[in-house]
This record gives structure tokens, C-alpha cells and sequence, in this order.
């Protein structure tokens, strides 16, 4: 069973736009994070391949340190259009099994990857990890990757969960703390550098932050 992570990136100018930080801040922040994650997954036994989907080139000089492939996605319109555009590499690719995850959650260890994947069911099944506020998805994970079409968003998590049970029996939603740990707002900051999970990760966070 190949499993391949997949990683929206959005431009970093453009992202995380409800955070109180300035531009070179945010672009710290964000590239941070997405070392973070990539090291993370890049080091899970599980996971076979990594597809970042960028125009941002700082991103794509970060994925090439994790044998990241990228898939340039010029128009960058939505999270969902990026994942399509990973779905038919994954396709054509031979590929079984995807797993969506943003690009801020940087406290993610490889055993809530393994965690979350212990309730795979082939030969289709749907697994998602909500956010800490229950209103997105942290992580969806799909057999076969194109079992059904993403719908990131508004209240993503719930329209995932029900588009998933008209696809498929084999549906999960599971609780893993460090993955529901996203960065949308200062009160997502507040509460990820309260948490005591990779201290050396949180320094960084707080000198970008103490540092215009």
C-alpha cells in the first residue's frame, strides 16, 4: 500500500492573513512551519512520497531538503483545486493511499501519523482529523485517492465526514491533539506556544514574533 502526503502551500504573502504579524514575520512563520511538517512526514516509515503544490519558490527550495516533489500550481485558487491537482499525479503515479495536511501544524510527530493511520480500512476508506475548533480538516486521508473530492473550507470537517459515508462504510474521525493544532489566528499562536511539544520549534516561533 504506497501512501503519499500531500501539502498545499500557499504564497507566503499571502498567507495567514488574520495573524497581528507583519509580512516578513508571517513568511518566517510559514516557512518554519513547513519545515516542520515536511521533516516530520518525511521521516515517517509510512509515508512513501511527499507532493507539495506551490508557486511559492521559497516553499519549493524547502521541499527539495525533504525529496519533496512539487506540482506548481500557478493559479492557485483554493486548497481544493491544489489537492486535485496532487490526485492526478498521485493517479498517474500508481499511488493508493493520500493524506491531506496544512502546511501549520508544526507540532505533528511521526506517531500521530501512525496513530491516525491504524484505522485504515482497504480497500476504501476515508479517515479525518478535525481542527481544534472543529470548523476544518487537518488531515483527510483517502483509499483510493480519488474516492472522493475534497471540500476544504467552511465547516470542512463535517462536509468531509458526510461526503465520505456516501462513498464509503470505512469512515473515522479521529482526535489527534498535535495535528488539530493549526495556526489561523493570535489566539491559535498564543495557545501552540503554551503547549509543551517541541520546545526548540516554539523558540523559533518566538523570536519571529519578538523580532520585526
Amino acid at each position: 500500500m504506497k501512501i503519499a502526503a500531500i501539502i498545499p502551500v500557499k504564497t507566503f504573502s499571502k498567507a495567514k492573513t488574520r495573524l497581528d504579524l507583519s509580512p516578513h514575520q508571517k513568511e518566517n512563520l510559514c516557512k518554519i512551519m513547513l519545515e516542520e511538517i515536511l521533516h516530520t512526514v518525511s521521516i515517517s516509515p509510512q509515508i512513501e512520497k511527499i507532493i507539495i503544490v506551490t508557486k511559492e519558490e521559497k516553499a519549493i527550495e524547502i521541499g527539495k531538503k525533504f525529496n519533496a516533489i512539487t506540482i506548481i500550481d500557478e493559479k492557485e485558487e483554493s486548497v481544493n483545486s491544489a489537492v486535485a491537482l496532487a490526485d492526478k499525479y498521485l493517479l498517474e503515479n500508481g499511488l493508493d493511499v493520500s493524506i491531506v495536511f496544512p502546511q501549520d501544524i508544526p507540532y505533528i510527530k511521526t506517531q500521530d501519523i501512525d496513530f491516525m493511520l491504524n484505522y485504515k480500512a482497504p480497500p476504501n476508506f476515508v479517515i479525518v482529523v478535525p481542527s481544534r475548533r472543529f470548523d476544518g480538516t487537518n488531515a483527510l486521508v483517502r483509499m483510493p485517492v480519488d474516492l472522493m473530492e475534497t471540500h476544504y473550507d467552511e465547516d470542512s470537517y463535517k462536509i468531509h465526514m458526510n461526503t465520505a459515508k456516501e462513498h464509503t462504510l470505512n469512515v473515522a474521525l479521529i482526535f489527534v491533539k498535535r495535528i488539530m493544532w493549526d495556526v489561523d489566528n493570535d489566539e491559535d499562536l498564543k495557545f501552540l506556544l503554551e503547549q509543551n511539544e517541541k520546545p526548540q520549534i516554539a523558540e523559533k516561533i518566538r523570536k519571529i514574533i519578538e523580532t520585526n
